[in-house]
């Protein structure tokens, strides 16, 4: 429960009220791209590679790449499908990069496009028009730009009132932007909030590297937040309580940033795309997510296996398993741990929100649900939702 600031008084009296999703919206790509489809690009490449430089790896000085393949990436990650917002370019063993044109500035970029159509959705499931809005949070891994904000330009397009601003918290973006939209409603600072997670994780992808070349996926997703009592919304969320946690570990990065043109050297190296150290990731970031979600039930007072539904970071198969099991133990059905990765693969912040988005059905009044990230950062957040 949380206080939330009197408009009508205009003063220090106080009412308590709950907050709640009470909206939820999608936006899928046109393209998509099979494993097969992947593999075939990345593998061309390889042996190119390895022939253009055959002398020195014959000499010790290289070492040869491997092929990667349909089979490796669906064990690893359980990744089958991702969808993109360009296809062209990305399956180009020349190119290797989706061939993004980039749109006059008196143009609706890319990102905002894509969050609007997500954002028409989720006020369309809660019954509000933009004019009910009075507060934009974009929150996603990256954004095209850094100013002015994406927020506010969707605001513009929109119509909604109020204001508007961008974060970035990696994969746990669409967490925290809903735990900042909830803080400032409850203190009477918005009424509602759309939180809005416009992922092109494509242009981020290094497609010439066997362990991440797959990872990847574009979507946008958007929730209305908003106080339970009065509103509309066809089926909602309320917020028991929240948990966020944060630690810094470079295993997850991007070194992409406006400071790379300062050493034309280095300004296209492969560490200014996405690229990780995923077996430390496993071994740190696993125990964090059970120390924190030991901390938040126990908070809470909620034993894990009252909740019906786990709605998870799509990030990986394995991870998922592990805290799946962790919570529930073993022979937790698809529908109460449901998997999005396998047809949009990881889609940064938006992943849990799209299992949400999707699997709602079969819910009853006062089941209870986690919402949870995990990611970059390290960077963890989670949430206890009763449905309403």
């Amino acid at each position: 429960m949380f206080r939330l600031h009197s408009a009508r008084t205009g003063g220090n009296q106080t009412v308590t009220q709950s907050i709640a999703i009470t909206g939820t919206g999608l936006f899928t790509p046109a393209q998509g791209i099979e494993n097969d489809e992947l593999v075939k690009s990345f593998n061309t490449y390889v042996d190119n590679y390895n022939r253009s430089h055959e002398a020195a790896i014959e000499r010790g000085e290289l070492e040869a790449l491997a092929h990667s393949s349909a089979e490796f990436i669906e064990k690893a990650s359980g990744i089958k499908h991702r969808y993109v917002m360009v296809k062209e370019g990305i399956l180009d063993p020349e190119v290797m990069m989706p061939l993004i044109p980039e749109r006059p500035a008196d143009s609706l970029s890319m990102q905002a496009e894509m969050g609007i159509l997500a954002a028409k959705e989720a006020l369309s499931n809660a019954g509000l028009t933009p004019a009910d809005i009075d507060l934009v949070i974009v929150a996603c891994a990256y954004t095209q730009r850094a100013y002015p904000a994406i927020a506010i330009e969707i605001q513009q397009q929109l119509g909604t009132r109020g204001f508007a601003f961008d974060m970035q918290v990696a994969c746990s973006s669409a967490t925290f932007g809903l735990s900042t939209a909830q803080g400032l409603i409850s203190q009477g600072s918005a009424r509602r909030a759309l939180v809005i997670c416009p992922e092109i994780c494509s242009a981020q992808v290094n497609y010439r590297d066997r362990d991440s070349h797959f990872i990847f996926g574009d979507v946008a997703t958007a929730m209305v937040v908003e106080p339970l009592l009065g509103s509309k919304g066809r089926q909602s969320f309320e917020i028991l309580g929240s948990n966020l946690v944060t630690e810094f570990s470079g295993n997850i990065r991007s070194n992409f940033g406006f400071l790379n043109r300062c050493d034309p050297a280095s300004a296209n190296a492969a560490d200014k795309l996405f690229h990780q150290q995923g077996r430390k990731v496993f071994k740190e970031l696993l125990p964090m997510i059970y120390s924190h979600l030991d901390t938040q039930f126990a908070s809470a007072g909620i034993d894990p296996t009252a909740l019906s539904r786990l709605w998870l970071h799509q990030a990986n198969i394995n991870m998922n398993q592990f805290v799946v099991k962790k919570l529930l133990g073993d022979g937790v059905s698809a529908e109460t741990a449901p998997i999005v990765l396998d047809r949009y693969a990881n889609t940064a912040s938006a992943g849990s929100v799209i299992a949400l988005h999707l699997h709602q059905q079969g819910l009853s009044s006062g089941d209870l649900g986690l919402l949870c990230s995990f990611g970059a950062g390290y960077s963890i957040g989670s949430f206890i939702l009763k449905t309403r």
